[in-house]
Order: structure tokens, then sequence, then C-alpha cells
């Protein structure tokens, strides 16, 4: 697992003992920093540096020397440490001692009554996308932060906030011994209507909720979702299962 340092900003890789972390959940947006970019001397003037900067300090300010970021966290050119990223997600969203969710269409208290606030909150497209599910389920605590990365609320002080937007039932928000207990189609139902970028992720997004691993192959469309579908058929008795088609989640630009 690569983490990075919050200080420092420097990337280190760990094998054995992984120190306690901290991890980010946030929507994809243009200018990412990637791992090939953050340490390049580009990186400062690039669109997504200072979501990234933002999510140091305030790990930081919470006692923690490492943070978890997707966007800078993972080689992406190399297709094995990609595919061992996904299916390793879950269990670094379990064992992150905060997740913070990173909600840039939700304004500051500065810039918006409370009652604006709490509307936008409920109308985050980060509750509308298929990977967020999981970094919403898996981790202990999430706390919510506004665009200005102004704390919002956490997921036990929202939660029946958090619970009628996402359709998830508060037992499964609270405890993560209830998400064991649900049904597969009762995790599938709480992935409908949610949205990826890529055919493929209607699958990959939720091997971790599913626990279930299988090979990525980016570009079979949606051969992803059917390869999913037999292993669970091949380790469930839901008969329920087979109603459910890839269009569960939608493709979304």
């Amino acid at each position: 697992m690569r983490l990075l340092h919050t200080i420092t900003m420097q990337l280190t890789e760990f094998f054995g003992d992984i120190p306690d972390y901290v991890i980010l959940s946030h929507r994809w947006r243009d200018g990412e920093v990637t791992f090939d970019d953050i340490h390049q001397p580009h990186a400062p003037i690039m669109q997504g540096y200072q979501k990234v900067r933002n999510a140091c300090i305030q790990a930081a300010r919470d006692g923690f020397e490492y943070i978890w970021i997707d966007t800078c966290c993972i080689d992406k050119r190399s297709s094995t440490e990609l595919s061992e990223a996904i299916n390793s997600m879950w269990k670094w969203y379990w064992k992150a001692s905060i997740c913070y969710a990173y909600l840039d269409d939700v304004p500051g208290i500065d810039s918006a009554d409370k009652s604006y606030q709490l509307h936008s909150f409920k109308e985050s497209t980060w509750f509308t996308r298929g990977w967020t599910l999981q970094e919403l389920l898996a981790p202990a605590v999430v706390e919510f932060y506004s665009s200005d990365w102004a704390l919002f609320g956490t997921k036990s002080s929202l939660l029946e906030i958090v619970s009628s937007v996402t359709r998830v039932p508060s037992s499964a928000l609270i405890s993560r011994q209830n998400i064991a207990l649900a049904t597969v189609a009762q995790k599938l139902s709480w992935a409908a209507s949610r949205q990826t970028k890529k055919e493929e992720d209607t699958a990959y997004c939720l091997l971790g909720l599913l626990d279930v691993s299988m090979p990525l192959i980016y570009g079979e469309g949606r051969k992803a979702f059917y390869r999913l579908q037999r292993q669970l058929m091949e380790s469930s008795n839901e008969h329920t299962l087979f109603a459910w088609e890839a269009t569960a989640l939608d493709i979304s630009d």
C-alpha cells in the first residue's frame, strides 16, 4: 500500500506494518494530480493540487502522518497494480482511521445559509457515484467536508439524512456488522441508479461490498457485470440475482 506523507507530500510504499492513516473520498474532476504528477515541479499549479494539499493539512491537524488518495497513490500505468488496488480498496477504506468525504459542490457556511447548505448536501453528486458507496460504508468514521474544507458533519451525526439520500438503512450505516448481514440483493439495491464513468466500473465498484475478487479487464464493457453475476450465482442461493442486469448502475460522462 502506498501512502502520502501529510507534511512532506512524499509517497512511501508499505509492505508490512502499515501505519495509521486517513483516506480521501471525492469526485474526480479535471486536472487531478496523479501518481506521475505528484513529485513533479508542475504539480502545485495543477487544478487538483489544492484538494490534495488541503486533505493533507486536515490529516496533519488530526494527528496523522499519512493519507491515502486514489488519484496519486496508485500507479495506474501498471494494470497489475490497478487491479490489486481496486480489489483491495474495500479493505483499505475499512482500515482507515477516518474517511474524509470531500463534497466540492456543497458551499461553505460562510457563503451560504444553513438551509441552502443542507439542501446542497442532499443534492451532492457525491451520493450519485458508484465508487462512493463503498467509501461511505466501509470506513467506521466518515467526515463530510464542504468545498472550503469546513466540517459539515459525520456519518453518525447525519445518519438519518444520509440514509434518506442513499436509501441505505441506518443500521448498515452505523454498524459495519450489519452490512455483512445484508443479502446480496439488498446490497445491489443500494447501488441502483448510481453512476460510473466507465461501463466496467458498474461491476468493479461493487467487488468489495459483495466480497468478490476478480481480475479487471478494461475494455470488456458489459461483460464485467455478467462476470460479477456469475461469481455471485456460484456463491449465493439468492434467486433474485437472476433479475439483475448491468443496467442496475448507469453509465455517465
